[in-house]
């Protein structure tokens, strides 16, 4: 679930709504067709929310051991069931953050930060930004309406390329 979230940006409510159908291991893509919020399934926030989104062979990899493992691995079960449910629903994601992503970290030493779904799309941002992807392209990998809440609202400068920008800015400066 970390893996896929971190790789794709998908948002929570999009992640939870996912089912087998959903993920095409041959293109190796995802279709985000719905969303779900409090077990209320819906349509996705935006038009470019609904674009697929590329999965790398590594995430396709653990998802089909995932799919392998689980009780529910029909097309029309979620890829994240709820047990209690007998699968008929999705996990709640609040619930998944606090009883084991939120632990996970503690247990990692990784302390004083809040930590929710949303830090997965952030830190994929800025992870775009600072390997110097095209805005345009980090746009389309987050699936936003447009470039600039791509750049304004999600990428974060990295404290390395802030120090690679100061010491060009110092050279021009003492040249």
């Amino acid at each position: 679930m970390v893996m896929l979230a971190g790789s794709t940006g998908l948002r929570r409510s999009e992640m939870f709504a996912l089912r087998w159908s959903d993920i095409n291991f041959f293109t190796m893509e995802v279709a985000v067709t719905r969303s779900c919020v409090r077990n209320r399934f819906g349509a996705v926030k935006t038009e470019a929310s609904g674009k697929p989104v590329p999965l790398h062979q590594s995430i396709c990899d653990v998802l089909a051991e995932w799919r392998g493992e689980s009780d529910y691995k029909a097309e029309s079960d979620f890829l994240f069931p709820s047990l209690r449910k007998n699968g008929e629903q999705p996990l709640m994601p609040d619930m998944v953050l606090k009883k084991t992503i939120r632990p996970a970290l503690v247990r990692a030493g990784i302390t004083g930060k809040v930590i929710g779904w949303h830090s997965f799309r952030h830190s994929l941002a800025t992870n775009l930004r600072s390997l110097g992807v095209d805005v345009k392209i980090a746009q389309e990998l987050l699936r936003h309406a447009n470039s600039r809440t791509t750049m304004d609202l999600y990428t974060h400068a990295v404290s390395a390329d802030k120090r690679s920008a100061s010491e060009r800015q110092i050279e021009l400066f003492l040249a």
